[in-house]
């Protein structure tokens, strides 16, 4: 294996260029993760299907992205995150289009299907993209833009929604990606540097990927249906094979000298305590989030509008810290920024379990405020610990690891929900922000652990 010295980030302007074209796809593939969710009605009556039927519009697309999000940052460590991310962006950009101009459901859930392996291509390989992207010094800065694109892109999902559908039908949802594809594309051709270390006895395990694929599926599928109300024995018999199945993956992984699941990664113990950090926060962020809004429209009477405004002052918050963070990364151990800003995150939660019968605006806003500040002032620099723990060669494999400890915190937080609804009924909401706390406390005293650990072991 031969090895490089990589230069120390990119210069200006090319740095400005590369980072814009990082954050225009992954606002794209984070936004379509939730923007079909407002449609669902509106695409349900066209095409005449059942409620059921139409949330595999949503599914579909989530479903692809986990089950290829690991596969692909491998492939990224092998072919290089620029060509991955390039193709990625051609791909779901062509996607785009033709869930625009689906004429069934079924066709429009396979749309959905590829496209999410287009999303899955941006979403695993950005974080080792901006390792490269930015100096060492200044790499804190890169998380900090990266985190503040995902959170805003995520909060922004429902609202872009309503707005492109107040003026136009559900096909513009999709249509829209199309010009801001093209445009990111020719900035990435532009721009987006390739990384120089390639493991040359790295290679690609048809197995392993299939394994990992299954391994996820049956989880997602177990995790939904659950949520869903599917028969408890088949969400049991995906549980066993995916215990069987996950068995024998994680046992061919350890035999392997670069695994494509990186359990050789989540030997650093920097790396595995901030994958726990991360997919306990990001657990406790869906766990308020997607109840919150039952608790505001049913308890309190509010309507969509006030809802959303209500709802704002998390993200906005999250905008404003994210990039402060981002500048404190280096200054103190992302172990006691993280502690910290899952501290505040907590108090956030908890105090809005304790809301009272009737509350005013104000009870809630600042209470929402104090959730999205901490958020803010953790994710930063926990995404850094994550990327940067790892050797050069396999950011590919950390930056899919980050997007999968994401994606596995939000489904598991998703389907907590149901679980607190089905079991507390009324009381749900209260139960789900109480259940959020107690994960969010979890993530800060781990987060607290890793003070004692190296920044660069």
């Amino acid at each position: 294996m031969q090895i490089t010295t990589p230069p120390d980030g990119l210069p200006l302007p090319q740095r400005y260029g590369a980072i814009a074209t990082i954050a225009l796809g992954i606002t794209m593939a984070v936004l379509d993760s939730a923007i079909a969710n407002v449609a669902l009605p509106t695409i349900s009556r066209e095409f005449q299907a059942s409620p059921a039927e139409s949330i595999w519009i949503v599914n579909a697309y989530q479903l692809a992205i986990v089950v290829s999000l690991l596969t692909l940052s491998f492939l990224g460590d092998i072919l290089g995150y620029r060509r991955i991310y390039q193709w990625g962006l051609v791909l779901f950009t062509c996607t785009s289009l033709g869930c625009a101009l689906s004429s069934s459901l079924d066709v429009l859930t396979m749309a959905r299907v590829v496209q999410g392996l287009g999303g899955a291509m941006l979403m695993s390989v950005n974080t080792a993209l901006i390792r490269i992207i930015y100096p060492k010094r200044f790499l804190g800065r890169g998380m900090a833009i990266n985190s503040l694109v995902v959170a805003v892109a995520t909060a922004a999902g429902p609202t872009v929604a309503a707005t492109i559908l107040s003026i136009a039908s559900w096909k513009w949802l999709f249509l829209i990606n199309v010009p801001f594809g093209i445009i990111a594309l020719w900035l990435a051709l532009l721009f987006l540097p390739d990384n120089q270390q390639k493991n040359s006895q790295q290679h690609f395990d048809v197995i392993s990927a299939i394994m990992n694929a299954l391994s996820f599926g049956l989880m997602l599928s177990a995790l939904s249906g659950y949520a869903q109300g599917v028969a408890m024995k088949w969400v049991l018999l995906q549980l066993a094979l995916l215990l069987i199945i996950g068995t024998l993956f994680i046992r061919r992984q350890l035999r392997m000298p670069v695994p494509l699941f990186p359990v050789d990664l989540l030997r650093i113990p920097l790396f595995s305590l901030s994958m726990c950090t991360s997919v306990c926060s990001f657990c406790a962020q869906m766990l308020a989030m997607v109840s919150l809004p039952f608790f505001l429209q049913n308890s309190l009477g509010r309507d969509e509008v006030a809802t959303g405004l209500l709802l704002t002052p998390w993200p906005l918050a999250t905008m404003v810290l994210a990039p402060i963070a981002g500048r404190l990364i280096g200054r103190f151990h992302s172990g006691l920024l993280g502690g910290i800003g899952l501290t505040v995150f907590a108090a956030g939660l908890f105090t809005l379990a304790l809301l009272p019968a009737k509350p005013v605006d104000w009870d809630i806003i600042w209470r929402m405020m104090l959730c999205g500040a901490g958020f803010g002032l953790f994710q930063s620099p926990n995404n850094h610990a994550i990327v940067s723990s790892a050797p050069q060669n396999r950011s590919g494999g950390a930056s899919g690891m980050l997007g999968t400890a994401r994606l596995v915190g939000q489904t598991t937080g998703a389907a907590l929900v149901a679980l607190m609804f089905n079991v507390c009924g009324e009381n749900g909401t209260h139960a789900a922000l109480l259940l959020a706390s107690a994960f969010s406390t979890a993530a800060a005293i781990i987060s607290l652990m890793r003070i004692k650990q190296p920044v660069n072991p």
